[in-house]
């Protein structure tokens, strides 16, 4: 099936072509209907079979019989998109949803020659999509929270897939150099705004579990980011959103090495954001950001870190965690977050010159540090003014 070409032809202008794409037109009905029907009876079944095994999980019969009765239905689906909404859009038959839908699958078919883990995901996860529509339209309510139970339990496999599979490629540094960081960082936002938006809002309505109740802020916290434009400074922060979410739904699938990789990205974006600024406002905006993003990143995943590769950074935090805990208003917060920073881009080899400063200009301003005048005399007896220096932490 998945061989078959899915390049759409132009239409046959001759007047045997016309006759031909009429009765094809004609026998399309037919066609939808039988493979609809097939779909129908394969999604039965594969409910069926699933709630059985479930019920009784330690029984390889059942598992047998519910992987084989998935695997029936997964092909069904396939079916009906290549003999009938294939065939409707090469005649021209076919209505906006149809050829939008054969756009992701020949998208998704594409991945197969040189990502195939992810193909394999994609692939039964956009089956699946195209079929839960069907299923939210027939109104059958009972019907649909079976089928639902079945769809969120796959849906969370293939999740969970893609996501460890970005992880890893973030972690293998020749893959990098097939594919740039900066789009796995982008799939990996992507895939989890995805999840976040059409499955989690059905997980949480069949299953309200402790896990759930632990993301119920950040959920509300994200939705304000549904609508409407949004500039660089909102991307960052419904990114950093997303992975405060990613914290307790994708613990394993992303885990701590690779979302503490994304922080770390979102920081450095941050920074750049204040560095670039046009006006006052919009660097006060990116400051405000940088606190909460430095705040989220040392709560939800540094004090979770059990194995650091460096000790002095280790004895660092245990420092700062310290003294974050006797922290009692914004202000001292501010003090501690962009001084801890300051400390650790001090110890990297790239160039912070220019975030370097702008802390040196905050932290003079709440009078941690203070500008000291340097002058000497010269051999003349004249004085020599020098560089303004900052003194403090």
């Amino acid at each position: 099936m998945e061989q078959r070409s899915l390049k759409i032809l132009g239409e046959n202008r001759t007047f045997f072509g016309k006759i031909t794409n009429t009765l094809t037109k004609l026998l399309l009905p037919t066609k939808v209907g039988f493979n609809g029907m097939l779909i129908s009876m394969k999604r039965n079944n594969v409910i069926k079979t699933y709630e059985n095994y479930k019920q009784n999980t330690e029984k390889e019969s059942l598992e047998k019989r519910y992987e084989e009765s998935y695997t029936l239905y997964l092909e069904a689906i396939d079916k009906y998109i290549m003999d009938s909404i294939y065939t409707k859009v090469k005649n021209g038959a076919a209505n906006e949803f149809e050829k939008e839908a054969l756009t992701k699958y020949y998208t998704v078919t594409q991945l197969k020659e040189n990502e195939y883990l992810e193909y394999k995901y994609r692939k039964q996860k956009y089956l699946l999509e195209l079929d839960y529509e069907n299923v939210l339209t027939s109104g059958k309510e009972k019907y649909l929270e079976r089928y639902e139970e079945f769809y969120v339990e796959k849906m969370d496999t293939f999740y969970k897939g893609i996501l460890k599979n970005y992880a890893i490629k973030l972690a293998d540094k020749i893959s990098s150099k097939y594919e740039k960081e900066e789009t796995i960082y982008h799939k990996i936002f992507e895939t989890l705004e995805e999840y976040i938006t059409e499955i989690l809002p059905i997980k949480i309505k069949i299953d309200h579990t402790e896990v759930h109740e632990k993301i119920v802020a950040d959920y509300e916290e994200f939705s304000r980011f549904e609508a409407g434009k949004f500039d660089a400074k909102d991307e960052i922060e419904k990114n950093m959103v997303l992975l405060g979410i990613s914290r307790n739904l994708f613990t394993h699938s992303l885990p701590l090495v690779a979302a503490e990789q994304c922080y770390i990205k979102l920081l450095k974006d941050t920074r750049n954001l204040i560095i670039n600024s046009r006006n006052e406002v919009k660097e006060r905006e990116a400051y405000e950001l940088l606190i909460k993003l430095i705040e989220d990143y040392n709560m939800k995943l540094l004090s979770t870190k059990v194995y650091w590769d460096n000790p002095n950074l280790r004895e660092l935090y245990k420092t700062f965690w310290k003294e974050y805990q006797n922290t009692k208003t914004q202000k001292e917060k501010e003090i501690l977050f962009i001084t801890y920073d300051l400390k650790l881009l001090k110890k990297s080899k790239k160039d912070y010159t220019q975030i370097k400063k702008f802390y040196i200009k905050k932290l003079t301003e709440y009078g941690v540090m203070r500008k000291l005048k340097s002058t000497c005399r010269t051999c003349s007896g004249g004085i020599k003014k020098k560089n303004t220096i900052e003194s403090g932490v």
